[in-house]
């Protein structure tokens, strides 16, 4: 490991670039040179040159380059620590920082699911563009749970409580979520029941086992074989579900505006998945978040 003496040494002789650390652990995280560019929003060459001068700065070689991919070396692997270090405490005083803002203008990075982002929240930002004009929102339709600490979003909408720590969060409501299809659907399989659910075809925009272990307790005889079309996109799910591909499990206020779901086995309970607004705790201070939140808090309660 490096010892707090080779630290000191290091630090004495070399002028050390923190955007160079930032692609030195981009690249480390992704693997390849390619991935990391596409993370930082950089071209693969550009990458490629800021590692190279991080290593000219330091006189060390720091990945071994392959055809496709790259490793660290020894040197690598002991500096990444100190790197993720440093990342961490850059992230708290960006945090700190943004918390003092006491300005209503600016940017809040909202994450929400594909669904929320086309659905439900555009009326509702609309509204909120009214009350404060200066604000500029940025939504992230992202299915996967975005990172609140390393500053990925500034508020996400999640249907897990977090468990991260200095996060503060909301149960805003609980998503009421029922089976639809489409007519060109129902025309071609019929009216589904709890009797011949095995018989239909249902899409799912996450892993069929996982589907399966949400549906079985409700008492549904499903199999893979009930899953064959799925999709990571929640808007490619629904598509699929509304050219009559299969059916599909939404939530209830979003299916109420597609004039053209019909909700099917009604006399199956609805399911329920609980719907949390979260945030950094170094937000609470920061007046633009907080309007955000609060806005968001009202209304999707």
């Amino acid at each position: 490991m490096l010892s707090e003496y080779a630290i000191i040494a290091y630090s004495s002789r070399v002028t050390f670039d923190w955007n160079l650390a930032k692609t030195f652990l981009a690249v480390a995280d992704q693997g390849s040179l390619s991935a990391a560019a596409r993370t930082l929003g950089q071209t693969q060459p550009t990458v490629s040159r800021q590692i190279a001068a991080l290593e000219k700065s330091l006189s060390v070689t720091l990945f071994e380059r392959t055809r496709r991919s790259v490793e660290l070396t020894q040197f690598g692997i002991e500096l990444l620590d100190h790197v993720r270090a440093m990342a961490v405490g850059a992230n708290m005083v960006s945090l700190a920082a943004s918390g003092q803002s006491q300005s209503v203008a600016g940017q809040v990075r909202i994450t929400a699911s594909e669904l929320m982002s086309a659905y439900v929240l555009p009326p509702i930002l609309d509204a909120l563009s009214t009350q404060a004009p200066a604000l500029e929102i940025d939504v992230v339709a992202d299915n996967s749970v975005r990172d609140l600490v390393r500053r990925e979003a500034d508020i996400a909408i999640r249907h897990v409580r977090p468990d991260q720590p200095n996060l503060l969060m909301r149960r805003v409501r609980d998503e009421v979520m029922q089976f639809y299809a489409s007519p060109t659907y129902l025309g071609a399989w019929g009216e589904p029941t709890v009797a011949n659910v095995s018989d239909h075809q249902i899409i799912s925009y996450v892993d069929a086992e996982r589907m399966l272990d949400y549906l079985r307790p409700a008492g549904l005889d499903l199999t893979k074989a009930n899953f064959r079309r799925t999709s990571s996109s929640q808007l490619v799910a629904l598509e699929m579900a509304r050219r009559g591909m299969g059916m599909i499990i939404v939530p209830e206020r979003i299916a109420h505006g597609l004039f053209d779901f019909k909700h099917i086995l009604s006399d199956l309970e609805s399911f329920r998945i609980p719907t949390w607004l979260v945030t950094h705790s170094e937000m609470k201070t920061s007046r633009r978040i907080r309007l955000v939140f609060d806005h968001l808090a009202e209304k999707l309660s």
